[in-house]
């Protein structure tokens, strides 16, 4: 029976995890993130990888940095024949690289060459891509840069979010790991090299990415919206304060008005004028420190004093 090392930390990887050992896999050892200060008081959680196994009776080792010598003692002294990561958050090290007979694999949520990063399925929302994918590639020194093994695509439909497509793709790449894995190992997979010139990069989303620019055309407003939900989630300003926007929809009619202006607010949703004159409607806000609420609530509450023909996101 092989032995499989299993690297992952987040959400996007626990089915995944889950999927190996349902299929057979012989899984010793998880490796994850040390646990982390989460919400406002700061609670030491665990990633839902480590939850994960524990479930499973698998033991779990949670090295702060795996390229240390002593961490990757403690993986390779389970002797692996394979190494599987999928969303693990740290490149290997050349030791660890270099010691399973099957080599170490990942289960990457993009079709390579594009998209490498941290942040593939943010990045393919919000730049209004039509499909998303999992590339299973072979994993080198350079960031998601190795020999891709198989490819497979999803459309990216018009109201999905990164929420929907992250539960989507995380799906796909159990399939398509379970798919490949005895491929691999049995010789019938004939890897192929990534085409560096058409390599594009998804870095993980920074605070600026977070803010509304209505400046834009509505449809890169709307896929920033649906791009960044339900984390990290974009926002607006409104009197120096944030209003964060869950929800939205795109609209056909057009307004002359300068961007960030409301054109219309009531119990269906908040519109807004974008740069090339189309509209934004809000569905869903969240003003700081209250929950995520529908715009007629919002509305009838913190939302009382927006009206029409105020202008959105000017501080």
């Amino acid at each position: 029976m092989m032995k499989i090392v299993f690297m992952g930390t987040p959400d996007f990887s626990v089915p995944i995890l889950r999927g190996l050992v349902t299929d057979g896999w012989q899984v010793p050892l998880v490796v994850t993130q040390p646990d982390r200060p989460k919400g406002r008081k700061k609670t030491m959680t665990p990633p839902p990888v480590k939850e994960e196994a524990q479930r499973l009776g698998i033991d779990v080792y949670q090295p702060e940095k795996i390229a240390d010598r002593d961490a990757a003692a403690r993986v390779l002294e389970t002797e692996p024949d394979i190494i599987v990561t999928a969303a693990f958050g740290q490149i290997l090290p050349r030791a660890i690289l270099d010691a399973p007979p099957h080599g170490c694999i990942n289960v990457h949520a993009s079709l390579l060459p594009k998209y490498r990063g941290g942040a593939p399925i943010h990045r393919s929302v919000i730049n209004g891509e039509n499909e998303a994918g999992i590339t299973i590639m072979y994993m080198v020194e350079k960031l998601d840069a190795g020999a891709m093994l198989s490819r497979q695509s999803i459309p990216i439909e018009a109201e999905d979010t990164a929420g929907s497509m992250h539960d989507k793709l995380s799906v796909l790449g159990k399939d398509l790991l379970l798919e490949t894995l005895p491929k691999l190992i049995n010789g019938e997979i004939n890897p192929e090299e990534q085409d560096e010139q058409q390599a594009t990069f998804a870095p993980n989303i920074k605070k600026e990415d977070e803010r509304l620019n209505w400046s834009k055309p509505a449809a890169a407003v709307y896929n920033q919206i649906r791009g960044l939900s339900p984390w990290p989630v974009a926002y607006t300003t409104v009197n120096g304060e944030r209003i964060k926007i869950w929800q939205a929809s795109l609209l056909d009619a057009a307004a002359e008005k300068e961007p960030g202006t409301v054109t219309a607010a009531g119990p269906d949703g908040i519109d807004v004028v974008c740069g090339d004159g189309r509209q934004v409607r809000l569905l869903t806000l969240q003003p700081a420190g209250k929950n995520q609420m529908n715009a007629e609530t919002f509305l009838n509450g913190k939302g009382s004093t927006w009206e029409i023909g105020m202008k959105l996101g000017e501080n």
